[in-house]
């Protein structure tokens, strides 16, 4: 059972001062970008080129969440970029199977992003193709809502499914998540926790971090008081 990780959202960072941004979350285990098109969902963020200066501005691994339509074309783009992995969305890829081999073999983890009203139970035969499965814990879009406990159950299908198949996947879960609500996910079975206004709405951003990531490998059962991150 691995430790827990957590990837501070950029959407709620200073997007004037992204650099100074990323440089708050060094402590971080990841950064998560959230790309969206205004189709997919009903906002419009950042693309391809944004995203490449990103991953040249920091050490830290760029976690690529793709809120956008025809993902078939683009997503295998973001990963030939260098990211450390790339998630689409399952509503929006056209042969998610194909998508997640392609992600690989241009060196990126594959990841696959699930609406809280999307089953899991279609997909858990393609898990083995899939590095990360992102359970959105929100509707996707827009920062700051609350928490929805409905996909709990979603959360403990997929983690247990991936433990009687032996795989390593990571659940990631993204959404309302904080100090409030991270142990309620952690205990579900997730490992990877996306946190924006928890983060970036902090005084110390990077004190944030390292408290939600005790506070999730607590509550999986395995605190470690030796990380300094």
């Amino acid at each position: 059972m691995g430790q827990c990780s957590i990837h501070p959202s950029i959407l709620s960072a200073d997007f004037v001062n992204l650099e100074r941004e990323l440089d708050r979350i060094r402590g971080a285990d990841a950064v998560h970008v959230d790309v969206m098109d205004n189709h997919f969902v009903p906002n419009l963020t950042i693309g391809l080129p944004v995203v490449k200066r990103i991953a040249e501005s920091t050490a830290l691994p760029v976690d690529a969440h793709l809120m956008i339509e025809n993902a078939d074309h683009w997503a295998p783009r973001y990963a030939e970029l260098g990211l450390a992995s790339v998630t689409f969305h399952a509503e929006a890829a056209a042969a998610p199977i194909k998508l997640a081999r392609d992600l690989r073999s241009n060196g990126s983890r594959a990841g696959m992003a699930l609406k809280p009203a999307t089953s899991v139970v279609p997909y858990l035969d393609m898990l083995p193709e899939l590095d990360l499965l992102l359970i959105m814990t929100v509707e996707p879009g827009f920062g700051g809502q609350s928490f929805l406990d409905l996909t709990l159950p979603k959360i403990r299908v997929a983690a247990a499914a991936a433990a009687d198949a032996g795989l390593e996947l990571a659940v990631q879960v993204d959404g309302g998540i904080s100090v409030e609500t991270v142990e309620r996910a952690a205990e579900a079975g997730a490992t990877i926790f996306v946190a924006g206004s928890a983060v970036y709405g902090a005084e110390n951003p990077g004190e944030a971090v390292s408290a939600l990531r005790r506070m999730a490998d607590a509550a999986r059962g395995h605190p470690d008081t030796t990380r300094k991150k």
